[in-house]
């Protein structure tokens, strides 16, 4: 079977036919029999008709995923490259007001956004809703092509070769309900990126990524297979220097590498370690390319039609932007709170008088009335065509640059309006056990803890600001903490017959300036409650002993990992148990003693 049809129809499609839509936003073909499907499937599970097993495959394809609390799920939306529209952020907003119990929408660290805690039967329902604004939940879960991720920033960065958001579109189109990628041994992630040196879409980290190039005149990317962070961290190597862009080659490259990974059935055994990573890390990059050369040889590649030109999304983001405006807004007085915001938030764009506003969101948390908001802010200031970041933040484009004072003026009135983005206090973190089976820990409880410290500090140093913190709730990584500077998975420590909540750290990591860098895990285990209290004293110890102009990773590397963790040492030492010293063992935002409840966790399903 080959990959779907791209004949553009009205309405929606078939597996045959699917639409495709010029829009910004209308990346993934919308198949409308798949909706009733799911309601058939689900009443059937519910029934006892289907096996479990079976069922949660089916829904993981759909993007419905299982939570810890029993009888609800979380729907995962993909925006490939992070591309939303107004529309579709009031499509959210209502169906967070609807179906959504907690009253938010979570942007993930991969650009998607997430609705927890949904009922099974109402999420055929919800996913209709979202279809209609163009989107699709499809392939979010489950061994398939995850959401592709991408510079927020590509089309309107300076250091950009050229944009590859065209490319990327015709990779999601060709590869969502692709049949070589329905049932690999893992999920692949992707990414995009067309700044070379610069990498602010992390593809070292990724099972595949495409890093803009060029040859002779012509574009093309450089291929890098085999990254990941998880409990095996490894930095994608290159495949090839350079593979065509409007050839198709690259999706036939794509294809290659995933039909070797579908067939390599010694990955299925375990699961846990069932990445595209462990095959490349176990035969080496030269013998794997090697794999690739000789698939490409196959009749496989004669029956496939590589049609960019008929994939690809192109969209005229400036054509849209606003106009310049008659009049505008200035500060009336001080205007040292509307500078420190710019001077973090706000980039000029390479196109003359515009520039992308971005929005810090709170642990990656959006209420309706926000997202409401941004879609208001989005018509009137930006080319209507926003992006998610990988660091759960909302960046505008194409705003004018006489408007940014009145678009930091709307984020006030949201509480979007906060300055530092990518700086100490824009601390990110994955779901943790506020909904993931395989939580450990409260890593959002922890993220508001660190958050509040770092605030209460009032760090004026520039270098200090430059740190970069995430936490997960388990050593899987989704909220990327082997690549922060200072970085936590959720642990555990022994005390007696009780347990206390707790993290390692690492400390090190690097994802900026185009090189990923993985933190070197300390060997002491911080209970939960002292997180914060670590936190201060890295950054003091970091700030008094530095030679002058040193960056936190090179004073890292200088004074060593046992500095670190001689300096949290007494933190680290395990509490009594008893009426005292109780708070240490209840993890935060939690209201009772803590135990490691970890289920099977879907993905590996």
């Amino acid at each position: 079977m080959e990959p779907s049809s791209t004949t553009k129809t009205s309405g929606r499609g078939s597996l045959e036919s699917p639409e495709i839509h010029e829009i910004p936003g209308h990346v993934i073909p919308i198949i409308a029999q798949e909706f009733d499907d799911f309601d058939t499937e689900a009443r059937k599970f519910l029934d006892g008709d289907t096996p479990e097993n079976e069922f949660i495959g089916f829904r993981l394809k759909q993007g419905v995923y299982g939570q810890r609390q029993a009888d609800v799920q979380m729907c995962r939306i993909k925006l490939p490259m992070g591309g939303v529209t107004p529309e579709q952020l009031e499509m959210f907003a209502d169906v967070t007001e609807q179906y959504a119990p907690l009253n938010k929408a979570h942007i993930t660290t991969r650009q998607n956004i997430q609705i927890h805690h949904i009922p099974l039967m109402d999420m055929a329902a919800l996913i209709r809703q979202v279809s209609d604004s163009g989107l699709s939940s499809r392939e979010g879960c489950g061994n398939t092509v995850r959401n592709v991720t991408g510079d927020p920033f590509a089309g309107i960065a300076a250091d950009e070769l050229f944009d590859l958001t065209p490319y990327a579109g015709a990779y999601v189109r060709y590869f969502v309900r692709h049949p070589t990628t329905q049932l690999m041994p893992r999920k692949i992630k992707t990414a995009f990126d067309g700044s070379p040196g610069v990498d602010r879409s992390l593809t070292g980290i990724h099972d595949i990524a495409f890093i803009a190039t060029e040859k002779d005149g012509k574009r093309g990317v450089e291929v890098r297979v085999g990254g990941g962070t998880s409990i095996m961290p490894r930095v994608a190597p290159t495949l090839y220097d350079f593979v065509g862009l409007d050839d198709g080659e690259y999706l036939e490259v794509a294809e290659a590498v995933f039909r070797i990974f579908d067939r390599t059935d010694f990955l299925r055994v375990n699961r846990a370690r069932a990445r595209i990573k462990v095959l490349v890390d176990k035969i080496g990059m030269d013998e794997f390319r090697k794999l690739v050369d000789e698939e490409r040889k196959g009749d496989w590649v004669t029956e496939r039609h590589f049609d960019v030109e008929g994939l690809r999304m192109d969209i005229d983001e400036e054509a849209a932007a606003p106009a310049r405006p008659a009049t505008t807004a200035s500060p009336n007085g001080d205007r040292s709170e509307f500078e420190r915001f710019a001077k973090s938030n706000v980039r000029p764009q390479r196109q003359e008088g515009f520039v992308s506003v971005e929005a810090k969101v709170i642990r990656g948390d959006l209420s309706p009335e926000q997202l409401r908001g941004l879609a208001a802010i989005s018509r009137t200031y930006s080319g209507g065509w926003t992006r998610t970041t990988v660091h759960q933040n909302f960046l505008l484009r194409w705003v004018r640059e006489e408007a940014a004072y009145e678009v930091w003026s709307e984020l006030k009135k949201l509480g979007l309006g906060d300055h530092g983005v990518d700086e100490i206090n824009d601390v990110v973190s994955c779901p943790g056990t506020d909904s993931c089976k395989l939580g450990i820990t409260s890593s959002m409880g922890l993220n508001r803890a660190v958050s509040e410290r770092v605030e209460a500090m009032d760090i004026q140093d520039e270098l200090t600001k430059r740190i970069h913190i995430k936490m997960s709730g388990c050593p899987n990584g989704c909220s990327q903490h082997h690549i922060a500077n200072i970085g936590f998975y959720g642990a555990s420590i022994k005390a007696g017959e009780h347990t206390i909540p707790a993290y390692v750290a690492h400390i090190g990591g690097n994802y900026e300036g185009g090189e990923i860098i993985y933190g070197t895990r300390l060997k002491v285990r911080l209970p939960a409650k002292r997180v914060p209290e670590a936190v201060e004293r890295w950054i003091r110890m970091y700030e008094a002993e530095r030679e002058e102009g040193e960056v936190f990773n090179a004073f890292a590397e200088r004074v060593t990992g046992k500095r670190f963790e001689d300096e949290v040492r007494p933190l680290a030492m395990p509490a009594e148990f008893g009426l005292q010293t109780m708070d240490q063992f209840i993890d935060w935002t939690k209201k009772v003693p803590f135990q490691v409840v970890r289920g099977e966790g879907e993905c590996a399903v």
